[in-house]
């Protein structure tokens, strides 16, 4: 059976793809009466994009997308806070490591409250469980060794990616739907997407970093995996709705 790992990469393989961009070839003409530049003229005025209004649906789907990744960003931050001290005690040379993945998550979490608030979305209203849950969380796997917190890393990043994979399809179907349709993309829903696909990358950038620190090492490995991914799912089911 193929590993969590190697589905999530063919899955971000087959929602990455990008159109080719087409080129023109123009025949080079050669010319020895050297003429005077002519001015160019104004160019026409871009048409209006023809953008098809979001059914309420698809309202209710994209708020409960930003309100999700909001939570969830929210507590990959409290755990890399939680797990940052205890690690760094017994291995001081993870240092750069942590905050690196800390720094990519803090932005992650930047970017989704700002979409929030743009659009008026409601966060979920377990913002507060969730923060004393993923503090503790943090906190114990980085208490037990590095090789649980990086199993726990491995964990919630497979959850994670495979969620950003699933929302990023959604998105593409609805961007084919609407062009089967002959209406335009809009850019602010075209930077969505990419905005989407740059979180996911970095998330299972963070799973590659906890696989080559030993997260497999960690015993019981699957127990404790098992566990962590089961909660991501759980949370991750309730903060779409509440």
């Amino acid at each position: 059976m193929a590993s969590p790992r190697r589905l999530l990469r063919t899955a971000r393989q087959l929602t990455s793809t990008k159109t080719p961009l087409l080129t023109s070839q123009f025949p080079r003409h050669v010319s020895t009466t050297p003429s005077p530049p002519s001015p160019s003229p104004p160019s026409p005025p871009l048409p209006p994009k023809n953008l098809k209004p979001l059914t309420e649906s698809q309202r209710e789907m994209l708020s409960s997308f930003l309100r999700v990744n909001q939570a969830g960003e929210l507590a990959a931050t409290l755990i890399y806070t939680a797990q940052t001290p205890p690690i760094l005690a017994r291995e001081p040379h993870l240092r750069p490591l942590m905050k690196h993945m800390y720094d990519q998550e803090a932005d992650h979490l930047r970017v989704f409250d700002s979409l929030i608030a743009k659009h008026r979305v409601r966060p979920t209203a377990l913002y507060p469980l969730w923060s004393v849950l993923a503090t503790g969380l943090g906190w114990s796997t980085a208490v037990m060794g590095k090789e649980a917190a990086m199993a726990c890393t491995e964990a919630v990043e497979t959850e994670i990616g495979g969620h950003y994979n699933a929302q990023i399809r959604e998105l593409l179907k609805m961007v084919s739907e609407w062009e089967a349709e002959g209406y335009d993309v809009g850019e602010e829903f075209t930077e969505l997407i990419s905005t989407l696909r740059r979180i996911r990358d970095e998330e299972l950038e963070h799973l590659d970093h906890a696989v080559e620190h030993d997260a497999q090492k960690a015993e019981p490995h699957w127990l404790l995996t098992g566990v962590i991914r089961a909660g991501c799912r759980g949370a991750i089911w309730v903060s779409e709705r509440v």
